[in-house]
């Protein structure tokens, strides 16, 4: 029995967001300083691993946090020292906001998952990007993954967009543009082939301007949700395709709610950890034939441990990201995944 496997119950009697953000004040404190990120590393951080090639970009293992876990880029640091080779901050947009109402997040213990209905809440990029750009650990790579403003209309989304790529092009290492969260109400109409299209041609052209001077790929991803048709997914990869994306990150969470058992499970917002395994790993294989592997993806959805990971590599991810396991798993987690994909 693992130290966490004891401290869970302690947590777990804790509101959701209110462990949350113990567990970040802690990984905030725990990064601090280079001695500190040793430390961490030593104790949870995996062993040299195979490094993996994508979008122009050189990762030190397969895995990554998937964005959410660090809204505002406040324990980046000390949670890239627990074995991640990559650490994706965000949900950021331009201005702040307080998000939805609470209670929005909900554990599902019966199901090992969580529902949240969070709202993109954040301290907004003027605030964030500080916070990024000095004492970067060596060697992570760093996603800022971005979206609009609730209060931003769909037709003006891609200036909220392009906004943040100009402000965080100096300190992303990729950007991923999140259409897909189905918690800031008609975000996911974005995924719409003609939608998509437009709002990927200023994307493009603004990170084009931007990177000219930069003098590194700066590649841009796309997170689709899981919840799409077969004629919808074949319409956003197109648009993907079309516009020359670096790659898709596959998937957000759903809202389905199919075979669940716990109490929580007829709240709204998404679904995220084991309910979600099955579904995403299944889109994750659709995109790779559906493209013929000519598009990258990151594969995030139900990563509770190790064979998770490796059947989303078998099933045509190049890496892979995980967020709801660490809840349930604990700190550990992300250097055994490492060790597994190796």
């Amino acid at each position: 029995m693992s130290v966490y496997d004891l401290l869970r119950p302690l947590l777990f009697a804790l509101p959701p967001e209110t462990a949350h953000a113990m567990s970040l004040r802690a990984m905030r404190l725990a990064g601090a300083t280079p001695l500190t990120r040793a430390a961490l590393h030593l104790a949870f951080g995996a062993p040299e691993a195979r490094p993996v090639e994508a979008f122009g970009l050189t990762f030190p293992n397969a895995v990554g946090l998937a964005a959410g876990y660090d809204k505002d880029g406040l324990g980046w640091r000390g949670l890239a020292s627990l074995g991640f080779g990559h650490v994706e901050v965000g949900t950021i947009t331009p201005r702040p906001q307080p998000g939805n109402p609470a209670p929005r997040v909900f554990r599902l213990p019966e199901d090992s998952s969580l529902i949240n209905r969070l709202g993109f809440p954040g301290h907004g990029a003027e605030a964030i990007l500080p916070r990024l750009g000095v004492d970067r650990p060596h060697g992570v790579v760093l996603g800022v993954n971005i979206g609009k403003n609730k209060d931003t209309p769909l037709e003006q989304a891609a200036e909220d967009y392009t906004t943040l790529i100009e402000r965080f092009a100096s300190v992303a290492d990729y950007f991923a543009v999140n259409v897909s969260s189905p918690n800031t109400v008609g975000l996911r109409d974005l995924q719409g082939r003609e939608a998509l299209d437009a709002l990927l041609a200023e994307v493009v052209e603004t990170r084009d301007a931007v990177r000219e001077g930069l003098g590194k790929p700066l590649p841009v991803l796309v997170k689709l949700a899981p919840d799409l048709d077969d004629a919808q997914l074949d319409d956003a990869l197109d648009a993907l395709l079309a516009r020359g994306i670096d790659g898709v990150i596959a998937t957000n969470t759903t809202i389905s709610r199919d075979g669940l058992r716990s109490a929580n499970a007829h709240e709204r917002g998404g679904l995220s950890g084991a309910a979600l395994t099955r579904m995403s790993t299944r889109v994750i294989a659709a995109i790779h034939a559906r493209t013929s592997g000519r598009l990258p993806i990151v594969g995030v959805g139900g990563v509770m441990g190790p064979d998770d990971a490796r059947a989303k590599l078998d099933a045509g991810a190049t890496l892979v990201q995980l967020y709801t396991g660490m809840i349930y798993r604990g700190p550990s987690l992300a250097g055994e995944v490492a060790r597994a994909c190796s």
